[in-house]
This record gives C-alpha cells, sequence and structure tokens, in this order.
C-alpha cells in the first residue's frame, strides 16, 4: 500500500484541479488530443513506407535498411498511445453494452459514473507506474540492443502520456454525467450516457 500512496495523492489532486478548472483543460486537452491523433497518423504512414523501403531495399538491392524493425518495434506504442485519449472522447473503443442495455436510465447513468471512475483510477495508476518505466529508462540511457541502438525511453513515455490524457477525458466524461449542466460540453458520446429525463 506505501507504494500505491504517493500515486492516490497524485490522482486526488489532479481531479480536484480537473474539476475546479475543467472550463480551461478541457479545451487544451482537446486541442492535444487532436494533434496527437494527427502525429499517430503521420507515424502510421512513416511505417509504412519505411516497410516498403525495407522490403525494396532488401529483396531489390540486397541492402536491408539497419534497424527498420527496432524502429518499427519503437513506434507502436506512440501510434497506440498517442490515440487512446482521442477514441474514448469519440466513443471509439469496442464495448460491451449487454449490461447497460438491461439497466434502467438511472442506474445506467450511475453504473456509467463508477465505470469511468474506476477506469480512471486504473488508468492514473498505469500512467504512474509507467512513467517510473520511462524515467529508468531514460537515467540508465537504455538503447536497442542492435544498430544504430536507438533510445527506448521516447517510446516508454508515449504510454503515460496517453494514460494520463485518457484519464483526463474519463474523469472530465464523469464529471458530466455527475452534473450536466455544469460540465455540458464533457458529454461522453454514445446512447448509454444520456442523462434521463
Amino acid at each position: 500500500m506505501g507504494e500505491l500512496a504517493a500515486p492516490l495523492l497524485v490522482i486526488a489532486a489532479v481531479m480536484a484541479v480537473t474539476a475546479l478548472a475543467a472550463n480551461r483543460i478541457g479545451p487544451v486537452l482537446r486541442l492535444v488530443e487532436r494533434l496527437l491523433v494527427g502525429a499517430s497518423a503521420l507515424v502510421i504512414l512513416f511505417i509504412m513506407c519505411l516497410v516498403g523501403a525495407e522490403v525494396v531495399m532488401r529483396y531489390g538491392f540486397n541492402s536491408p535498411i539497419p534497424g527498420q524493425l527496432e524502429g518499427s518495434e519503437l513506434l507502436m506504442p506512440v501510434i497506440v498511445f498517442f490515440g487512446i485519449s482521442y477514441t474514448q472522447a469519440t466513443h471509439g473503443h469496442v464495448g460491451m453494452d449487454l449490461v447497460l442495455d438491461s439497466l434502467r436510465p438511472r442506474a445506467r447513468r450511475y453504473a456509467s459514473i463508477a465505470g469511468l471512475l474506476a477506469s480512471v483510477f486504473i488508468c492514473s495508476v498505469l500512467a504512474w507506474f509507467s512513467f517510473r518505466n520511462a524515467l529508468q529508462l531514460w537515467k540508465f540511457d537504455d538503447v536497442t540492443m542492435s544498430q544504430p541502438y536507438f533510445h527506448t525511453w521516447p517510446a516508454a513515455a508515449a504510454i503515460p502520456l496517453g494514460y494520463g490524457l485518457v484519464s483526463l477525458r474519463l474523469f472530465l466524461q464523469a464529471l458530466h454525467l455527475a452534473n450536466p449542466r455544469r460540465y455540458a460540453e464533457y458529454a461522453p458520446a454514445g446512447r448509454h450516457f444520456q442523462r434521463p429525463d
């Protein structure tokens, strides 16, 4: 429990600040989400071109591109975690709605709030520990095992960034369900998150 005390205090402080400053945090979060999902799309395009060039160089000229495989692997967390918060904001994640479909609107709302808050906690703890891992990789100057020896910490840093942003998005959506008038613009997409009249 001692190892979880620090992240829990940080999570509580960030939640309190977010609730008080949602009008300022929300638009910035929206802009960051759009920029990161655009960057994620560019990284996908880059990897596609890199793999295509690798195939041509390896089989056409018998001269493979050094570090192509390691570089592509290191960019995978960037692709996933740069887009995770945007995907939550647009309700793009795959979900099982069987239980929510069977609930009455009021119970559905409370179940949605509970699910969002549990997700905030889990994603925040994962952000905390993945940040510690990325920091350790940076301090040790960790590199890949083969040339050209890419640094591994930038790929590891994408993970806490993604988890931190999705935690903020989930909390803003929970705030909307708890108080739709005050946090009207943070409504989660999807029919299960609509407040009963």
